[in-house]
């Protein structure tokens, strides 16, 4: 296994890998929207347009890119922020032939009361 640690991406909070390459799969961490400077992003679709732009740099540490992603998990903490979610996904998969298959939960919260989406993937390595 490896560890990917892009540096272009505000550190892990803890003792974990912001994602794992094993073989030909990849599984991140999920990511919340922080910036490295710590500033958060107000709104859902901001935060998770940062946290699609922090897996694309996980996946790009490894050589992958949204095309080889199997499925993004995504929580929100409403059920209003649903869409906002929807539409950063769909501009982050805009250009995918195939889409990735999505699963979306509402949650009661993060670690911090200013994250409201949080978002992880499962990629594999096409041979």
């Amino acid at each position: 296994m490896k560890p990917l640690a892009p540096q272009s991406i505000a550190a892990p909070f803890g003792h974990y890998s912001h994602g794992i390459a094993a073989g030909p799969v990849v599984a991140t961490s999920g990511q919340l929207a922080l910036r490295p400077d710590g500033s958060i992003p107000e709104g859902v679709e901001a935060q998770a347009d940062l946290c699609f732009e922090a897996l694309r740099a996980i996946l790009e540490e490894d050589g992958l890119d949204f095309s080889d992603v199997l499925r993004f998990s995504a929580f929100v903490t409403r059920r209003e922020d649903m869409q906002g979610y929807m539409a950063a996904r769909d501009r982050a998969c805009a250009s995918l032939e195939v889409k990735p298959a999505s699963t979306l939960m509402i949650v009661s919260g993060f670690t911090r009361p200013e994250f409201l989406v949080e978002v992880e993937a499962l990629a594999l390595r096409r041979v």
